[in-house]
This record gives C-alpha cells, structure tokens and sequence, in this order.
C-alpha cells in the first residue's frame, strides 16, 4: 500500500515532503498560514491594456487618453466592449480595486522569456541556482507539509530546499488524498481503520528504533520515504473534504481549487498558478482582449472561492509577468517584447487602493524613491525585481531566515524599499 502511494505521488509530479528525525509529531499539525499565491501571464502581457493605460502616441488602438477609468487611486484600460469573455477590467477593479497595490515602470531589464521568468519569480538574473519566492517561503515556514510548494507552470526552481508538488488536475488531487482507498474512492479502503492505525503504529515504533543509528544516506533515506508515505498519506486525508464535487472548467479555476483544498487542509503554503499565451507578436490586441479577462476571472475566482473557505484573511497574492509589451506595433499588428511592466499584490499585510511607480508617456520607467515611494527623475532608482522580492521577504517574515541568506539579492541597504506595503 505504502508503495502505491509513493508511486501514485509519482505519477502526478508529486514531491514527498519527508520528515526529518525527532519532528515526526510535527507533520500532524496543519499549517495555519498565511498562504502565498503567484499567478504569473506567461509570455508577457500588454500593461497599457490594465494597470498602466496610455491612450497617447499610438501605443493602443482601442481608446484614447480621455477614455481612461479610475477607481480610487488606481487608473486602467477600458476594455469592458472589447472583452472576449471573462471579467474585464472594469468589474475586476469594482470588486477588488480596493485592496490591489499596483507597481508601475518595474524595469524587468531583460526581454527574453526564460531569464525573464527566472527574475520575476527569484529576485536574482544571474544564476539558476535561486528558488522562486514561493518555494522560499514554503520552505522557511512549511517544509514538513506534503504539498508544502505547488506549482502548475512557469519558473518553478526550489533551490533544493523544498519538495516541488505537481498536481495537474483535481481527480489527481482525489487520489492522492484518499491514497489507502481504491483508485482513490473514499467508499472503499484497503484496510478499515483499526489495520491503519496498527500499521501506522508499527512504522512509528520502527522508524524511531532505527533513528539513532549510523546508516548509509541511502538506506536513511529510503527509511525516512516509507515512513513518510505512512505520515503524509494521513495529513492528505483532510484535503478530501474540501475538493468540489462539481469541477470548474476554466483553467486557472481548476489550478485554484487545487491550491485552496491543499491550503484549506493545511498542507499547503504556497501556489504558484500559471496560465500562458501572452506573446502577442501578432495580433496583440485580439490576443490580451482574451487572455487579461480570462487571467482576472481566474484571480478573482482563487479570491472568492477562498472567502466561502473562510481562509481569504490568510491569502498574500503576487500577480505578474516576465514582461510586457513595446509602445508601438510591428507590421503584424502586434506588440513584441518590452523591458518595462507593472505587477499587482493583494492580500494579508498588504494596504490596498493604492499605486506606486510609474511609466512616462512613452512607456518608460520613470525612476522611483524607495524610501519616500515616489518618483524621482533625478536621484531615483530603476525598482527591480530583487527590490520586489526583498520586499516580499519582509512581508513574508522570512528575510532572516536561514534559508533566505543562503540566497542573498544583494539590494543595497539606501535602494531596500520602505513602507512599500503600507
């Protein structure tokens, strides 16, 4: 049975967390939280159609500089009739323009995919070896959980501190969670719970007997798998409530409902969520019209479906791109790739209608005072993603940890950024 489940974790890209001796008692508490979501726009999106609207010098065709929107502090793109379903700017904006912080003028300083999504999702361009933040931050305050970082795409680097969980769909989920029952059917165990808990009984005693003792890694390490099926298969268990019984079609919605079980049951601390087919090179407005409602509509289900599972207080949620797209169009009516972006952050500790930094009227970055957070032409600094990411270490408390010097980003103590959440 315990070899099933090791195989069944297998099959669906799943990393075994595996308890680390004396801390066997540890891994039956759930994890409280926060918990830490990223949705990254694979291919980079146009930011003139969102955050940052520029109806000026023909960097769009779809409005003019008077058609621009505002809520509160927060200004964006009318694209409500332009829409090609999902939830367009304007209704994305009334219901949670209050609590987004919005950047303008990051300067990604790259425009290639690969080192673009490795900045973005590490803080650090120049070396493979750098976990993503949401890999960071589950292994400074979860590494014991089971699916203690889940990813469904884009940069996914664990820095070997933590195991990288893959659940691609929900009946996988079903599975793994109901692994000690038939094909994952709650109705039919292989044991009933008496079995269990002697097995379980059993394993404890064993795996305690043979702590102490001198043993090659690999024996200790396949100790420590087969008693850690035995443990995570049972922490698992508690995901099974919280999976819907009818399943959402749309393809964030799904990554989303994987995620909120696995945070819900407390086995989870951080999602990294993706959707791709930003790369406009042709047809750039055709193409966001579609992708930015259905990529909203699937923040917006992650954030209404976690307020039903009454874990919404708990939520810290980082949405991005490796990139945007150029001021001006190429002969195939799209946008090719462009330096300069915006990302949005929302959730636990993190002050809401409010919009920092900035990009001229030719989509430039305007240079940024990280300590007064306003612009600066003069004197100011070109914010980057490793002052994005030190910043999100702070608010994640783990900028002391172990785990994160180990990774040092090397942001000047005069560039840190000062009150940026509010």
């Amino acid at each position: 049975m315990r070899r099933d489940f090791l195989k069944t974790c297998a099959a669906v890209g799943l990393g075994l967390a595996v308890p680390v001796r004396g801390r066997a008692d540890k891994k039956d508490e759930p994890y409280p939280g926060p918990y830490f979501v990223v949705f990254n726009a694979s291919g980079g999106w146009d930011t003139t159609y969102l955050m940052d609207p520029k109806g000026v010098n023909g960097i769009n065709r779809l409005y003019k500089d008077g058609d621009i929107l505002t809520k509160g502090a927060h200004k964006y793109a009318p694209i409500k009739k332009h829409a090609k379903g999902g939830l367009p700017n304007e209704d994305f904006y009334a219901e949670f323009g209050d609590e987004l912080l919005a950047f303008n003028g990051l300067d990604y300083s790259v425009n290639n995919h690969s080192p673009g999504q490795r900045y973005m999702a590490t803080g650090k361009l120049d070396s493979l070896a750098y976990p993503t933040f949401a890999a960071l931050v589950a292994a400074c305050k979860g590494p014991d959980c089971p699916l203690a970082f889940l990813t469904f795409g884009n940069y996914s680097n664990t820095g070997n501190l933590v195991a990288m969980s893959r659940v691609p769909y929900l009946p996988s989920l079903q599975r793994i969670a109901n692994a000690d029952h038939v094909e994952g059917n709650a109705r039919a165990p292989y044991h009933d719970g008496f079995a269990l808990d002697r097995i379980e009984q059993t394993l404890r005693e064993h795996h305690d007997a043979v702590a102490a003792a001198p043993r090659l890694p690999r024996a200790e390490r396949g100790e420590n798998m087969l008693y850690a099926a035995q443990v995570n298969s049972k922490a698992l268990q508690r995901v099974t409530p919280h999976i819907p019984k009818t399943l959402p079609k749309e393809r964030l919605a799904q990554q989303a409902e994987i995620a909120l079980a696995s945070f819900k049951a407390g086995v989870c601390v951080s999602a990294n969520l993706d959707i791709g087919q930003f790369d406009s090179h042709a047809n750039n407005d055709a193409d966001q019209m579609k992708l930015i409602p259905e990529f909203l509509a699937g923040i917006a289900y992650l954030l209404r479906r976690a307020g039903e599972l009454k874990i919404r207080e708990q939520l810290v949620v980082v949405i991005q791109s490796e990139m945007g797209r150029t001021p001006d169009y190429n002969t195939g009516n799209g946008k090719d790739h462009w330096s300069i972006g915006s990302a949005l952050f929302l959730g636990k500790g993190i002050k809401g209608n409010r919009v920092l930094g900035a990009t001229d009227e030719k989509q430039f970055a305007v240079p940024f005072d990280p300590k007064t957070l306003k612009a600066d032409k003069a004197t100011g600094t070109r914010i980057r993603p490793e002052h994005v990411h030190e910043a999100l270490r702070e608010l994640a408390g783990i900028a002391d940890h172990p785990h994160a010097k180990k990774f040092p980003l090397g942001v000047a103590e005069k560039e840190k950024l000062v009150g940026f959440w509010g």
